[in-house]
């Protein structure tokens, strides 16, 4: 046996998260004719073992795949078992051979020989043992009618299928499947600046900080919309050396409050609070009003220091110093981070790898159990594959978030390490071509250890689409981003339509990185400016649509356009819950400034509808019900109604 599936390139295990419908596959053959059969053998973390039986894929490829549900979070494993299966061989061969007359009493004998034999096997139910001693019986006379009855018979033909009468068993490796628990790979995320929830304007212009307790003001909000997950960018002391000011520049003025990653200050460094911000109770009190309100909360962890750290001052080692005796800044050429001095891991690894430890140790024990890690591509790999592996030794339930927008081996390779999540190029995939592309290689070539997190914008990256689409591109990338995968991510004023970017930048002007921003959240909403509505509806749609948090089954479909993205999510009955299967069809016209017409072409029967046959779809964005086929016509205004997402109801 082949090509065990799921399988992680460089010995790394596998992943799922519990409630994950997870493929299972395997390539498996032998010599000559017979039939054969394969089973996989799956272990949960409590040591129940359960038996599947495998369905061979396309003629000629040797493929056999499972779909299994996994329900428990920890270490499973798995193999597979291939055995001739004589049964199926010996109805095949009769069916054949008895309608042409060939070896008619030979075949009924071989059939009663088998059927005798697994009569005898004492596990077999009693009832089942009684049916196939009389079928054996009915073969003694070899009668051809009744060999063929027998050989064609589809009751039979299930009771061999649920327990075959197998010979010439194999036995594959044993592989390895890590299963985390459902937030790892399921959650819709937004992300704010605590320091601007509930900044204020003063007499003389300046700006008072928000506080936590000003920004847990903002929560219920944030829970109304559906969101899961309320990120945070650092919230530590900011240094005062080479502090950026506006917009990135080098001159400051005093209100300036600087980037929350450049890290430290005299008031401590990755393990304190920003005093602007409050007091460590003040942050525990944060934790537990999002929890309240159904939010965890995600923690920014940038390994990094402003030039005012105490790292600085205590383990100068820990850092890159030039011939000329200054520590060199963070760069990412032409971009120079005058306020931040990159850890070098190469002089006192130990020493770096026991203090980062700590860090994340203190977080987990103030509530934070998930971390949006900045940058871990510029940190050895060793260093992410040891940490992850000792915090999850202690606590399973810690997810890291890579940030990390970098060449695709290094991306996968933080993943395949441990990285529960990762962001992806999501954001700049935003033509039909590439979408499909994009969609297609996460959810299935990558999925089985690489979950993307498909921010649609970050404090960082405002892209050209969203700058020079207008609303409609607002519209469409949610709509993508919230159904093509099950975890997805805005960051605050999103939904404000927040799209001038910088000159010369694919950032936000005035970037909330470098000062306080005040939105009037509720003002816009009342005012019908905003889109929060569109993302609480896309996250109810996600939350009553098993399918929809499932990463590897989404199938890209065909249109007449250049423009419109067609793509289905399905989830078989046995899988949802509900005892009816889930399908959703998303048609987007991801060209924001035009009006699409044209004909959608769809391979219903990943659904179980025959080509041709007609079905029910539902709107679930605007309620209209149509009768649809395999083949429809549509049309999508980018400045009304962009994108479809529908419901398969039932056949008309």
């Amino acid at each position: 046996m082949l090509d065990a599936r799921p399988h992680v390139p460089g010995g790394f295990a596998p992943k799922a998260v519990v409630g994950e419908v997870v493929p299972f596959g395997v390539v498996s053959f032998r010599e000559g004719h017979d039939i054969i059969g394969v089973h996989l053998r799956l272990t949960s973390p409590d040591g129940n073992e359960t038996l599947h039986r495998l369905t061979p894929l396309l003629d000629g490829t040797d493929r056999w795949a499972a779909d299994v549900a996994v329900d428990m979070q920890g270490d499973w494993s798995f193999r597979f078992e291939g055995f001739a299966d004589d049964f199926a061989t010996w109805a095949h061969a009769a069916e054949l051979k008895v309608a042409a007359g060939v070896d008619v009493p030979v075949m009924a004998a071989l059939g009663a020989q088998l059927v005798t034999r697994a009569a005898a096997e004492k596990d077999r139910p009693a009832a089942q043992r009684k049916t196939l001693s009389a079928v054996a019986a009915s073969l003694a006379d070899g009668d051809a009618a009744t060999t063929i009855a027998v050989s064609t018979d589809p009751e039979l033909a299930k009771i061999f299928a649920d327990r075959p009468l197998t010979s010439l068993r194999s036995v594959s490796a044993s592989h390895r499947l890590l299963v985390e628990r459902t937030a790892a790979g399921v959650g819709a995320w937004y992300e704010f600046f605590p320091r601007s929830e509930g900044a204020r304007r003063l007499k003389d212009g300046s700006i008072k900080s928000g506080t936590f307790r000003t920004a847990a003001k903002r929560l219920p909000a944030v829970a109304a919309m559906g969101f899961d997950v309320i990120y945070l960018v650092p919230v530590h002391p900011i240094g005062i050396t080479n502090r950026k000011g506006r917009n990135n520049t080098l001159t400051t003025e005093p209100a300036d409050p600087g980037s929350p990653y450049a890290i430290g200050a005299a008031g401590g460094g990755h393990d304190a609070i920003h005093p602007d911000l409050g007091k460590p109770a003040d942050f525990r009190a944060f934790v537990r009003a999002a929890r309240a309100e159904g939010l965890e909360v995600a923690l920014d962890l940038a390994l990094q220091a402003s030039p005012d750290h105490p790292w600085v001052a205590e383990h100068p080692e820990w850092f890159t110093t030039l011939p000329d005796g200054t520590i060199a800044y963070a760069e990412n050429p032409p971009k120079k981070y005058q306020d931040i001095y990159p850890l070098n891991f190469d002089n006192d690894p130990e020493g770096i790898y026991r203090e980062m430890l700590r860090i994340v140790q203190h977080w987990v024990r103030e509530g934070v159990k998930i971390f949006r890690v900045d940058n871990p591509h510029t940190k050895p790999l060793q260093f992410w594959e040891w940490l992850i592996a000792t915090v999850n030794a202690a606590d399973p339930d810690v997810i890291f978030l890579a940030e990390a927008f970098t060449r695709p081996a290094v991306m996968r390779a933080l993943a395949a390490v441990g990285f529960q999540q990762s962001y992806s190029y999501f954001t700049w995939r935003n033509t039909k071509s590439e979408l499909e592309e994009f969609l297609a290689s996460v959810s299935h070539d990558t999925s089985d250890y690489m979950r993307p997190n498909l921010f649609v914008n970050t404090h960082d990256i405002l892209t050209e689409y969203l700058q020079f689409g207008g609303r409609a591109a607002y519209r469409i990338r949610a709509c993508i981003a919230a159904t093509a995968a099950p975890v997805y991510g805005v960051y605050a004023g999103y939904e404000l339509f927040e799209n001038v970017a910088r000159p010369g930048s694919e950032e936000n002007i005035d970037n909330e990185k470098y000062e306080y921003k005040i939105r009037d959240w509720e003002g816009a909403e009342a005012a019908g400016d905003s889109l929060a509505p569109l993302l609480r509806r896309l996250n109810e749609i996600r939350g009553a649509h098993p399918a929809l948090r499932q990463l590897r089954n989404l199938s890209v479909h065909w249109s007449d356009d250049d423009a419109v993205l067609v793509y289905s999510k399905h989830l078989d009955a046995a899988f949802t819950g509900t005892g009816s299967p889930d399908t959703i069809l998303v048609i987007a016209n991801v060209d924001p400034h035009s009006v699409r017409e044209t004909t959608v072409h769809l391979d219903t029967t990943i659904w179980g509808v025959e080509p041709g046959q007609p079905f029910e779809v539902e709107d679930l964005l605007t309620g209209a019900v149509w009768t649809w086929a395999d083949h429809n016509y549509v049309r999508l205004d980018a400045f009304a109604e962009p994108v479809h997402i529908l419901k398969v109801r039932s056949r008309a």
